[in-house]
């Protein structure tokens, strides 16, 4: 923040207008009520002095004066007056970081113990923590590259599924950079801001080193290399822990390819850094991705200026008290402004209080950023809002028939996700489809297409493993109309196993992941005319 009072403006300077009625009140008001004035032209002028006797007036502050005093504030204060320019805390963090985590089998040697990769999650783990709240993407990459999570500013969601990724979830060896790249533009595309990738790999594929020049030009993505390994060359394991062997009966070992690297750093035109002990290669990350952010900005970022005017909110309000006075009619004003609200028939809501000064939206938003969202969705007048917090409320039927009433992709978007959570994977299958048809540029949406794919599979195997007694149980939704009875059938022991199987799957991200892994490299190979 700084102070910079030979800059001192106001940011909505046309308010000020209002302080020409200010002024002219008082005067307006004390013509209109002079005697002499009013007699002018029933009386001589040489009579009026002698025939006409002036009452004194022991009452100098009248309402009239206490309005042009209100309306001279408040046009002041609705001019925005401002003097200090303002930065925001969070400005030089609103650029995406996008992590890419090589998940290549010599990503399990041993040099960094225990593994490269557990390693990189280590390391990776430090640095979600420092961006708290500050968007941050996930990709994975192979032989291909796959959005794991779009950019979010939770590092607690970031990092279960950064601690899931292994080198067993990929079904294609290799180190697609290309893919990677594709997959971060979309993903700036979208947040429509510049941002950095970071490589954290351990090599590189020659073979793409002639076109990731091309796949950058025209973008503003920067790309970092953050090397995984050593010289030494490391041993190779398996998911419990042991060795693996080769051929020849010695064990597998993978090579740290410092020159590779070093080809894709120049190839990208990005710096390459390397783990360290201490945080200096966080400290590196984030120094290039400020650093950039504010370079591809340059004249763009718009100079913020605090406004100050709000300030004068309180001795306006000790004005406004000094009306309510016996005898003035600006307290009868009052009065009747207030009978009038108390008087409109509105729904039963939080109080008389809060329906004079609040509307059901701001009421209903109050309550859903405070986590009250069975409140929210009764305040809300909003049916979008209205929806968001039956859904989170987990009011689904509520939030179903508020979302099928709406025609837009995010609204699309949560309908999908109301029909998973009721375990109605085609609907949801086409509830995302049909938000990527209205907005096709939609991560999150692709992402959850992907994984309700993978949970329809899931769940029907488990199903199909289920015995017939538990089967027969499952014959309960939406049978009776009234409500509490739909809630009393859901503890069956099916619909039980069935909450118990969806935990399951937000706790345990790894299975999940490979299957949606399998079913992208499947669309693509489809795309591309190879065998599904």
């Amino acid at each position: 923040m700084e102070l910079d009072f030979s800059a001192f403006h106001f940011l909505r300077p046309l308010w000020l207008l209002l302080i020409v009625p200010a002024i002219l009140l008082p005067w307006a008001w004390l013509r209109r009520h002079d005697l002499k004035r009013q007699l002018n032209k029933v009386i001589a002028p040489h009579l009026i002095d002698a025939l006409v006797i002036t009452p004194q007036d022991q009452q100098h502050l009248r309402p009239v004066h206490l309005l042009a005093v209100l309306l001279g504030l408040g046009a002041l204060a609705a001019a925005g007056p401002t003097w200090t320019r303002d930065t925001p805390d969070f400005f030089d963090n609103r650029a995406p970081l996008i992590l890419a985590v090589d998940l290549s089998p010599s990503m399990d040697a041993d040099d960094l113990p225990p593994s490269r990769l557990q390693a990189a999650k280590h390391k990776l783990h430090d640095l979600l923590q420092r961006r708290a709240g500050a968007r941050t993407a996930l990709i994975a990459y192979a032989g291909s590259a796959h959005l794991v999570l779009p950019a979010t500013e939770d590092p607690v969601l970031l990092d279960s599924f950064l601690q899931a990724l292994s080198t067993t979830l990929m079904s294609r060896s290799g180190k697609d950079v290309l893919g990677v790249i594709d997959q971060a533009r979309a993903l700036l595309d979208a947040e429509k801001m510049p941002g950095t990738l970071v490589l954290v790999t351990d090599g590189a594929d020659a073979e793409q080193f002639g076109e990731i020049p091309k796949r950058l030009d025209g973008s503003n993505l920067q790309v970092l290399v953050l090397a995984v390994g050593s010289q030494d060359r490391g041993v190779l394991h398996d998911a419990q822990g042991r060795p693996r062997i080769g051929d020849d009966g010695r064990p597998l070992q993978a090579s740290f390819d410092a020159e590779a690297l070093k080809q894709l750093a120049k190839a990208a035109n990005a710096p390459l850094g390397s783990l360290t002990l201490d945080d200096d290669d966080l400290d590196w990350i984030e120094l290039h991705a400020q650093q950039h952010f504010q370079a591809v900005q340059g004249d763009a970022q718009q100079v913020h200026w605090k406004d100050a005017g709000y300030w004068l909110c309180w001795p306006l309000a000790l004005i406004a008290l000094c009306c309510v006075r016996r005898g003035w009619r600006v307290q009868w004003l009052g009065l009747v402004l207030l009978g009038l609200l108390a008087g409109t028939p509105q729904p039963a809501r939080a109080g008389a209080l809060l329906d004079a000064f609040f509307t059901p939206d701001q009421q209903g938003r109050w309550a859903f950023e405070h986590g009250h969202f069975p409140q929210a969705a009764a305040h809300f007048h909003d049916p979008y809002w209205k929806a968001v917090a039956a859904y989170n409320a987990a009011d689904y039927e509520v939030a179903l028939a508020g979302f099928a009433r709406l025609d837009s992709a995010q609204a699309d978007f949560y309908l999908g996700n109301t029909y998973v959570r009721l375990f109605k994977f085609p609907q949801a299958i086409a509830a995302y489809e049909q938000a990527l048809h209205k907005q096709a540029d939609f991560p999150q949406a692709k992402a959850n297409l992907a994984l309700a794919q993978a949970l329809e599979k899931d769940y029907e195997d488990q199903q199909q493993a289920g015995t017939p007694d538990e089967k027969a149980d499952k014959v309960v939704e939406d049978q009776t109309p009234s409500k509490g009875a739909r809630q009393k059938d859901q503890t069956t022991p099916q619909a039980a196993s069935d909450q118990q199987w969806l935990n399951n799957l937000t706790t345990s991200p790894a299975q999940f992941l490979k299957r949606k892994f399998m079913l992208q490299d499947a669309a693509r190979q489809q795309t591309a005319g190879g065998a599904p």
